[in-house]
């Protein structure tokens, strides 16, 4: 085939870029302890695309390139929210405890997107679960997609930075 029919920009000159990581349309509420993990993952992103490039693996300086665009994004869009000392209703950033309707309690923290962890009882403030919670206050009950719930108290308290 003649070089006249190949264009320039055929040409691979690596792996082709990973598409970004999508980022939520919903405003970048974080916590104390959420702003913090966000700047722990723009540096380790760092220091791993650092050394993915030192060695030239291709594929692993995309993958960190692309986590260091996302974590970069979210920290230039993050508002730093705490709730006030003396919040009496469910709001973000705050630890609220209710009581199933088996008797057994639970206790959610409403936390930014990035920081949601069901496991340990953080969720996003955007889940389901989380907007029937806000603006209850002790003794209000709420329909959740598990059954209804009675919450019982309210922890304004800022979670420990890690």
């Amino acid at each position: 085939m003649s070089r006249a029919f190949v264009r320039e920009d055929d040409q691979v000159a690596g792996p082709p870029a990973l598409p970004d990581r999508p980022i939520s349309h919903e405003p970048n509420l974080v916590t104390a302890r959420g702003l913090g993990l966000i700047e722990q993952a723009i540096a380790l992103a760092q220091r791993h695309l650092t050394a993915a490039a030192a060695t030239g693996d291709a594929d692993a300086t995309a993958r960190w390139q692309r986590d260091l665009r996302y974590w970069t994004a979210r920290h230039a869009t993050a508002q730093l929210t705490e709730p006030a000392a003396d919040a009496a209703s469910v709001v973000f950033g705050v630890a609220v405890t209710g009581q199933r309707e088996d008797g057994r309690a639970v206790t959610f923290r409403l936390v930014g997107e990035d920081e949601a962890d069901p496991a340990q009882g953080r969720i996003a403030w955007t889940a389901p679960v989380a907007r029937t919670l806000l603006g209850s206050e002790p003794g209000d009950t709420r329909e959740l997609p598990t059954g209804s719930i009675e919450v019982t108290a309210i922890d304004p308290r800022p979670e420990a930075a890690t």
